[in-house]
């Protein structure tokens, strides 16, 4: 069986999504397909399995949201 998803995440602007994107893309290279345009991040998901798929996808939004809290609190400075 094979497993595609695509996610897509929009920031404010263009210097916020690259700095998500170029802290994440360490993490996720071999895993999935990744593409920037402006101010958002493209990820496209594959997989052979359901619980592969929904792994790599709950590490991503795992990992995004504790960049996005790293955002918003040098933000606030």
């Amino acid at each position: 069986m094979k497993i595609a998803g695509k996610l897509t995440l929009n920031y404010k602007n263009k210097e916020s999504a690259l700095l998500v994107y170029n802290s994440l893309e360490i993490d996720n290279e071999n895993y999935l397909e990744s593409e920037i345009n402006d101010k958002t991040i493209n990820y496209e998901i594959n997989s052979k399995s359901l619980g592969s798929f929904l792994a790599t996808v709950d590490d991503l939004i795992a990992s995004e949201i504790v960049a996005e809290k790293i955002l918003e609190k040098t933000n606030k400075q």
